[in-house]
C-alpha cells in the first residue's frame, strides 16, 4: 500500500496576479511585488506569530494549485533554456512536481494585528498567483540558509535576461501611480514562454485589476492597450 499523507492551507496569499502568466519566476526578482497573507479561521491566533517581527524575510511552503493533477514527468522544459532542452525536474523549479509545492522566500512588510482578519502579514518579493494555498510559514535565518560559495547550473546562464519595453505615457496613466512601475518591471522579465514566443500574437496579462495587451517585436514588447477588468 503506498504510503501518503495530507496537509491542509493555513492561509492564502493575495497579489496582483489573477492568473499564473505574469507571476515572476522565482520570489526576491521584483523586490517591489507585494501580497498579503490572510490566515484561516484555524489559524487565525496572534500567538503563532510571536517573535516574528523580529525577522526580515520568511520561507513559504505553498502549493502550485493549478498543476495539482498534472501527470507526472522525469524531465521538465525550462522557458528559460528556449523550450528545447530537458533537465531533471529535481534540477528545476517548474511547477510540474509530483508534489505540486513551491517554496519562496520573501520579506516581511508588516504585520498587522488589528484588522478584521487579523494578524495578517504583508510582505514583498513574491512569485505567487493570487489565491494560493499556503502551507507552512518559517522563518528565514541567514546563519543557515545563505550559503555564500553556492554554485548553479543552468540558471548563471539564464538570470540576466531583460526585455526592453515601450508604453506610452498615456497607456501607463491608466494604473494607479504604485502600480505603473511595477508593470514594467513584470514586462522586462518577459512572461512569454520562450518555446512559444511569437511576434504576430498579442499577449493578454492580467495585472493588479487590469488586462494589459502587448505585442512582440523582437527583444522589444510593446504595451498597446491597458483596460480596467
Amino acid at each position: 500500500m503506498e504510503n501518503s499523507f495530507s496537509v491542509k492551507p493555513i492561509a492564502y496569499i493575495y497579489t496582483d496576479f489573477n492568473e499564473k502568466f505574469g507571476v515572476p519566476r522565482q520570489s526576491g526578482i521584483i523586490e517591489k511585488l507585494t501580497g498579503k497573507i490572510v490566515f484561516e479561521p484555524e489559524f487565525r491566533v496572534a500567538e503563532a506569530l510571536r517573535e516574528l517581527d523580529g525577522f526580515s524575510h520568511i520561507w513559504l511552503i505553498w502549493q502550485f494549485s493549478e498543476n495539482v493533477n498534472a501527470d507526472f514527468s522525469p524531465t521538465v522544459r525550462p522557458p528559460r533554456l528556449g523550450g528545447n532542452k530537458r533537465v531533471g525536474v529535481f534540477a528545476s523549479r517548474s511547477p510540474f512536481r509530483p508534489n505540486s509545492l513551491g517554496l519562496s522566500a520573501v520579506k516581511i512588510e508588516r504585520i498587522d494585528y488589528d484588522c478584521e482578519k487579523a494578524p495578517v502579514i504583508y510582505v514583498s518579493g513574491i512569485d505567487m498567483k493570487s489565491g494560493t494555498p499556503i502551507f507552512d510559514i518559517k522563518p528565514y535565518i541567514p546563519l543557515s540558509d545563505s550559503i555564500s560559495d553556492a554554485s548553479e547550473g543552468f540558471t548563471a546562464g539564464t538570470k540576466d535576461y531583460e526585455a526592453a519595453v515601450e508604453c506610452s505615457e498615456e497607456l501607463l496613466s491608466v494604473l494607479p501611480d504604485d502600480k505603473r512601475e511595477l508593470l514594467i518591471e513584470v514586462l522586462k522579465h518577459d512572461p512569454r514562454p520562450s518555446y512559444k514566443a511569437d511576434e504576430q500574437r498579442i499577449y493578454g496579462l492580467s495585472f493588479a485589476g487590469y488586462n494589459v495587451s502587448f505585442e512582440a517585436d523582437g527583444e522589444k514588447l510593446i504595451v498597446t492597450e491597458i483596460k480596467k477588468l
